[in-house]
C-alpha cells in the first residue's frame, strides 16, 4: 500500500531527468494560510519522497509579489483602497515594522518554516524581473504573440485583439499594472495605455511590467526546469491556467509542464478562506495549539483533491485524538482495527513525520490536559501527578516519576500544555472552561445532595479509586440517595466550580487535591 505522495515520487521517478525541481508558490495578497500555503507542504513532501527514493530533488518557492493587489487583506484599513491595482512589492509596510507589504504578510510564514522541517529557495516575483530572468521570455512572448493569442482564443468566448501582447507594464502615471494594455513591441520598447488615461512606452528589461499570468507560469516552468507543482484545483479546471500555460510551454518555450498536483480548497468551520474577509488560519495560528506533525496529517490522511474543512474549536479535540492514535499505532503503542488499516495510518504518519523518533514522543491526551490545566496552570510536575492519577498514561511511563522523565519528555510535555492552554485561551467554548473555587460557593442544595456529596467525601477519604472504580461507586451512592445523575453532577460541580456543568465527574475529582476535595463536599473552609 502506497500513500499518494509516494505514487506521485513514483511516476516522477520515470521522468528523464538529474535533478527534480518540486515548485510552489503563493500570492502575497494578504495572511498565508493553511489554505493558499498547501502548495508549499505538498511541494516539500513529495521532494523528499523522491529524496526517499534516492532521486535528486530541490524544493522552490516563489513568491507572487509582483501581482497586482485586488482586494484591500484583513486586517488593512479602508485607506488601503487607494494602493488597489498597484504590485504587491509596491505597497508600503501597513503597521511600518517591515520595510514592505510583501515582508510583513511574508515573515510569519517563512518563519514556520523550520518548525514544519521544510528547507526551500524563495525567490521573489518581483526581484525576478527585477535581475532580468525573465527578459527573454519576455521576449520570445512578444515576438510571438499571434501564436500566443491564437491558444488563449481557443479557451475564450471573445477573442483578444490583433493588436494584444501578453505583457503588462505598470503605469508610470498611476502605478497600476492590471489597468495597462500593451499593443505594440519594437526593440525592447512596449508602448501601452492605460485606463487612467497615460499613453507610454517601458523598456522591459527595467522590470517595471510582468507577463500575462499562463505565459509567466510557463516562462517560470522553463527558467527553473520544474518538473511538478501543486496548485489549486481552480488553475486544473478543463481550459484553466494549467491547461493553457502546458500548450505555451510546450509549443512557445518548448518545455514538457511540470507534473500536476490539483488540491481542494480548505474550508474554515464550513466557509471559504477570504483573505479580505479575515477568515483564515495560518500556519503559525496551527503550531500555537498543536504539533506541527499534526498539520501534515491533516493535509495527507486523504487525497488532495478531497474536501478538508478545519474547525479549531471542539472538532480539534476529536481531531488531535485521531492524530494521536496515528502515532500510536505507529509506534506500536495501540492496536489498529485491522491490518489494512494499520498499513494505511502507518503510510499516512510516515509521510507526516517531520524528523524520524526513536520512540513516541510523550504526547499525553489533549482532551485530558483541558482539565488538568485549569486545575494546575503550569506546574508541570503536578499535571504529571493528576495524569498519573487518571491511568492517563502508558505502563512505560507510568511506573515513573516526574524527576526520571528525560529532557526531552518535559520539553514534549510542556509544548503540549502551552498547546492547550493557547487553545483554551483562543478556541475552547465557554462550558469548556472552568475555574477551582477557593472559597466555597453560595448555592443552594437539596438535604438529598448536600448527603450524597458528605458520602462522597467519605468515600474518597477511605478508599483508593481509580477512575472507572469511583465512577461506578458514585452511581451507586446517588442511587442510594434516590438522584438522578444531573442533580448528584450538578451538586459536585457548584461547590467546586461554581457551574452547573464541568468535566467528568470522576477524573475531575482525582484530579483535584484530595484533602481539598473532602473538604469541600463536606462544605468546610
Amino acid at each position: 500500500m502506497k500513500h499518494w505522495i509516494e505514487r506521485i515520487a513514483d511516476e516522477l521517478k520515470d521522468w528523464d531527468v538529474d535533478n527534480h525541481v518540486v515548485a510552489s508558490g503563493t500570492s502575497i495578497s494578504g495572511s498565508i494560510h493553511i489554505g493558499n500555503s498547501c502548495d508549499v507542504f505538498i511541494a516539500n513532501a513529495v521532494s523528499k519522497a523522491l529524496i526517499n527514493k534516492e532521486s535528486s530533488s530541490r524544493t522552490i518557492w516563489i513568491a507572487d509579489d509582483h501581482d497586482p493587489l485586488r482586494k484591500v487583506p484583513y486586517p488593512l484599513p479602508e485607506s488601503y483602497e487607494k494602493y488597489l491595482g498597484l504590485p504587491y512589492s509596491q505597497i508600503p509596510c501597513p503597521e511600518g515594522c517591515c520595510e514592505s507589504f510583501v515582508e510583513h504578510f511574508q515573515k510569519p510564514f517563512l518563519d514556520t518554516l523550520d518548525d514544519f522541517g521544510i528547507e526551500l529557495e524563495a525567490y521573489s516575483g518581483a526581484k525576478m524581473y527585477k535581475d532580468g530572468l525573465y527578459n527573454d521570455y519576455i521576449r520570445k512572448s512578444l515576438e510571438k504573440a499571434p501564436e500566443i493569442r491564437k491558444i488563449f482564443n481557443k479557451y475564450r468566448e471573445n477573442p483578444l485583439k490583433e493588436d494584444w501582447l501578453p505583457y503588462n507594464p505598470i503605469c508610470k502615471d498611476c502605478g497600476r499594472v492590471n489597468t495597462t494594455y500593451a499593443y505594440s513591441y519594437q526593440e525592447d520598447e512596449v508602448s501601452y495605455r492605460c485606463t487612467c488615461g497615460f499613453d507610454g512606452t517601458m523598456d522591459i528589461k527595467s522590470g517595471d511590467g510582468k507577463l500575462t499570468w499562463r505565459v509567466e507560469w510557463a516562462a517560470r516552468w522553463k527558467i527553473f526546469n520544474i518538473t511538478c507543482e501543486p496548485f489549486g484545483k481552480d488553475h486544473a479546471a478543463s481550459g484553466g491556467s494549467y491547461d493553457v500555460s502546458s500548450i505555451i510551454s510546450r509549443e512557445i518555450f518548448d518545455y514538457k509542464a511540470p507534473y500536476p498536483v490539483p488540491y481542494e480548497w480548505i474550508t474554515l468551520k464550513g466557509d471559504a478562506m477570504s483573505k479580505s474577509q479575515g477568515v483564515f488560519f495560518t500556519p503559525g495560528e496551527w503550531l500555537e495549539i498543536g504539533p506541527a506533525e499534526s498539520l501534515y496529517y491533516f493535509l495527507f490522511r486523504s487525497k488532495p483533491m478531497k474536501h478538508k474543512d478545519f474547525n479549531p474549536e471542539m472538532p480539534f479535540l476529536d481531531f488531535i485524538e485521531q492524530f494521536d492514535r496515528v502515532e500510536q499505532i505507529y509506534f506500536k503503542e495501540e492496536q489498529a482495527a485491522s491490518e489494512k488499516e494499520e498499513k494505511k495510518l502507518k503510510k499516512i504518519y510516515q509521510v507526516s513525520q517531520i524528523q524520524k523518533h526513536s520512540q513516541i514522543p510523550f504526547r499525553p491526551s489533549y482532551r485530558f490536559l483541558t482539565v488538568a490545566y485549569q486545575i494546575a496552570g503550569d506546574d508541570l510536575e503536578n499535571i504529571y501527578q493528576i495524569l498519573k492519577r487518571n491511568s492517563q498514561l502508558s505502563d512505560k511511563m507510568a511506573i515513573l516519576s516526574f524527576e526520571d522523565l528525560s529532557d526531552s519528555q518535559k520539553d514534549q510535555l510542556a509544548e503540549r500544555v502551552s498547546q492547550v492552554k493557547n487553545w483554551l485561551d483562543k478556541y475552547a467554548p465557554g462550558f469548556v472552561k472552568f475555574q477551582v473555587q477557593k472559597k466555597i460557593p453560595s448555592v443552594t442544595l437539596s438535604p438529598e445532595q448536600e448527603s450524597f456529596l458528605r458520602d462522597m467525601a467519605t468515600l474518597i477519604e477511605e478508599k483508593n479509586l481509580n477512575p472507572e472504580e469511583l465512577h461506578d461507586q458514585m452511581y451507586a451512592l446517588l442511587r442510594e440517595h434516590d438522584l438522578k445523575p444531573q442533580k448528584a453532577f450538578q451538586a459536585l460541580y457548584k461547590v467546586i466550580i461554581g457551574k452547573k456543568m464541568g468535566p467528568r465527574a470522576a477524573s475531575f475529582i482525582l484530579s483535584l487535591d484530595k484533602d481539598f476535595v473532602i473538604k469541600r463536599l463536606r462544605m468546610q473552609e
